[in-house]
């Protein structure tokens, strides 16, 4: 344990750990020192509290020192051009611990060291971090956030000066940095003296400016919605029904078990109870830091339909191609639409690539997560050409080249705008049905189990790897012929005439896709955050196959042959995802 002299710690941290010590609390104290946190692409997560596992001051400073130095050895120019930091709600009384005084330590190390911060003076939505470094043409961002996590957890998000999360190598240079020197810095823990630097800057007022201005030419149509900020943070639109009891940051999350709107109806009640109320039609909902967006109406039978991410992802991709075509035809310069592109992630709904089969544009798949559609993105964008839009079927969308990350606040004024739109003809789960029967019905379903044990997880996926001796996947399921496997964790594609797959592997994660000869992909992969092996299907039908119940049906005998077949939960131990 590192041995700090009393002016350098958080006396609360430090009385939590003579507690632990007093009551001979072995197990939590492995628990918080045992094993430091991992720095990765994600930066960190965890929860808030003493240890070097845990998230406080003196990790906060460890991690920001190694930071600085890192970006010190890439840009000769830091000290000129500088990093912006940001924070969310989040607090943890016990630890003394708080996002706000987080981003405060980790703008002093930078100012210690004579590089300007532009630090967020009050809570920001984690877009306007990105925005700001591509801007302001930064060097780097950082976001003290945990997102939609549990309130105790807290987290810490970088961003590269292309304005898209780390990806390899910077994640790895990074962690080593840190590693490097592992005492504080004397001036790290001088918040004071930083608050007075003349080396630090408000931009919060400017940044959300521009940020709505920039938005706004994303704008073509000028309904009434509710809105939910789960706790947490124009176009010209009817202003929404603002979700009393959700509108204001609140740390402890008190009207929900998890801020999450990704969870679907059971975090939507006091939405739709406020909707039932005003008359509106139409939910949208935020997570704490606005980076994602949920959205619900209300059918004709009184119910609420709540969109899940693919779902809410055509709908979009379908609106900003339109948006796209019109300013096309009225003479506004804009590209091609050979050089217009769409970007997924690879475990997300293919219904972007059927609509740019038969629109002419371009669609490109990643590997899962933003850091990798925010990079991809960038290139493109460098090469001279436009990218539309970005999804990730976890409620993620990047509806502008603006931010090149997932971006809750400008996807909620799209789809606002694309609502209005539609409601003097069309319901939007009618102009969804309308989507499909154009571009082929894509039947989506989702899951997890949750496994604690990385050898039953190792031993799952190797069976899939060896399934009828070394080295060889299964050719079919329970009688579902599979005409193809892509394993991004040793590198092969079955479909590629080298069996080299062309997205870039890991080994540190566990991912194998399987394509059926039925038109149904199936992805298993583990979590990088949770103790889940998540599975991701989806039934791509041709456009006319219009028969949904019996699409949904098909699909849902593939999911129990694959349950059933390549998960084995009863053998495993593994458990189902709660209802």
């Amino acid at each position: 344990i590192l041995e700090l002299p009393e002016t350098f710690s958080n006396p609360k941290t430090a009385m939590l750990v003579r507690e632990m010590v007093k009551e001979g609390a072995v197990e939590q104290l492995r628990k918080c020192f045992a094993a430091r946190m991992e720095f990765g692409t994600a930066g960190l997560r965890a929860a808030m509290g003493p240890g070097v596992s845990r998230m406080n001051d003196l990790t906060i400073i460890q991690t920001t020192q190694g930071l600085c130095r890192y970006l010190e050895r890439c840009f000769a120019d830091l000290k000129e051009r500088g990093v912006v930091i940001g924070f969310d709600a989040r607090q943890h009384t016990a630890s003394g611990g708080s996002s706000e005084h987080f981003a405060a330590l980790a703008a002093a190390v930078f100012v210690g060291r004579g590089v300007p911060v532009h630090l967020f003076s009050v809570f920001t939505p984690t877009p306007y971090v990105p925005f700001t470094v591509s801007h302001l043409g930064l060097c780097a961002g950082i976001m003290v956030t945990a997102s939609h996590n549990p309130k105790q957890d807290n987290g810490y998000k970088v961003y590269w000066e292309n304005g898209a999360q780390i990806i390899p190598p910077h994640d790895r240079g990074i962690s080593e940095a840190i590693e490097e020197d592992l005492l504080p810095w004397p001036e790290s823990w001088d918040t004071d003296s930083a608050s007075q630097s003349p080396l630090l800057k408000d931009p919060y007022q400017d940044i959300h400016r521009e940020y709505m201005q920039s938005i706004q030419q994303h704008c073509l149509h000028r309904c009434k919605h509710t809105h939910s900020h789960m706790h947490s943070t124009s176009f010209d639109l009817r202003p929404p029904c603002a979700v009393e009891e959700q509108k204001d940051p609140d740390p402890d999350f008190p009207t929900v078990e998890y801020p999450n709107p990704e969870e679907g109806a059971g975090v939507l009640n006091l939405s739709f109870a406020l909707a039932d109320k005003e008359g509106a039609s139409v939910v949208l909902a935020n997570d704490p830091d606005a980076d994602r967006l949920a959205m619900a109406e209300k059918q004709p039978s009184g119910e609420w339909k709540v969109f899940s991410g693919n779902e809410l992802g055509a709908l979009l991709g379908w609106w900003l191609f339109q948006c796209w075509k019109q300013r096309h035809l009225q003479g506004e310069p804009s590209a091609s639409v050979k050089d217009v592109y769409m970007l997924a992630s690879t475990v997300s709904s293919k219904i972007l690539r059927a609509i740019a089969l038969k629109e002419g544009f371009h669609f490109e798949e990643t590997l899962t997560g933003f850091k990798w559609m925010g990079n991809r993105a960038k290139q493109l964008l460098d090469q001279g050409k436009t990218v539309l839009f970005a999804f990730e079927e976890a409620i993620g969308y990047m509806c502008s080249p603006a931010v090149l990350d997932k971006d809750g606040v400008s996807a909620a004024a799209i789809a606002g705008e694309m609502v209005s739109y539609l409601s003097s003809s069309n319901s939007v789960s009618q102009q969804l049905s309308a989507i499909y029967d154009q571009y082929g019905y894509h039947i989506t379903k989702n899951s997890y189990f949750i496994c604690h044990e990385q050898e039953t997880i190792r031993r799952l996926f190797e069976r899939l790897r060896n399934y009828s001796g070394e080295n060889s996947y299964p050719t079919e399921c329970q009688g579902f012929p599979i005409t193809g496997v892509r394993d991004l964790t040793t590198g092969y594609d079955s479909s590629q005439t080298d069996h080299k797959a062309i997205l870039p592997t890991s080994k540190s994660s566990q991912m194998i896709t399987f394509t059926f000869a039925n038109g149904g992909v199936a992805t298993l992969r583990t979590s990088g955050t949770e103790p889940k092996i998540k599975y991701y299907t989806e039934l791509c039908a041709a456009p006319g196959d219009s028969d949904v119940n019996q699409l949904k049906a098909e699909l849902n005998k593939l999911v129990d042959a694959i349950v059933e077949d390549f998960f084995q939960p009863q053998k495993n131990n593994l458990t189902p995802q709660p209802e």
